[in-house]
């Protein structure tokens, strides 16, 4: 379990120096950032649905786009929870509101496709 916490928490360092990069206008930086969080992601759903709890304890991070985040990802594996904090997301304005629409949006259309069944 200590392993699995370990990536959770590398996917929210991770998670939160991609928004920051973006924030300062470092695409670049950014797209470094995100592909370690995919990359921590993958780590975690080898572990099966443990992994995927493991990344769920972030629904309750103090950051907003970890949060966030970690909904997008799990959609499909606890989707409800998942639903509730991307909905509370979309409330706000700005790119991390944003990214939680278009994320509920692709969940309704059928579209989204980060972790298929």
């Amino acid at each position: 379990m200590e392993d699995l916490q370990r990536i959770v928490e590398e996917f929210a360092r991770h998670a939160a120096a991609q928004t920051e990069a973006i924030m300062r206008g470092d695409p670049k930086t950014g797209n470094k950032h995100a592909k370690q969080s995919l990359a921590a992601f993958k780590q975690l759903k080898a572990h099966g649905d443990a992994g995927r709890d493991a990344l769920a304890t972030l629904f309750t991070d103090p950051r907003m786009d970890v949060r966030t985040a970690a909904a997008v990802f799990l959609l499909r594996h606890r989707t409800v929870d998942a639903k509730a904090v991307l909905e509370e997301a979309a409330k706000g304005t700005g790119l991390i509101p944003f990214e939680a629409q278009e994320a509920l949006k692709r969940w309704e259309e059928g579209t989204w496709s980060l972790d298929p069944a």
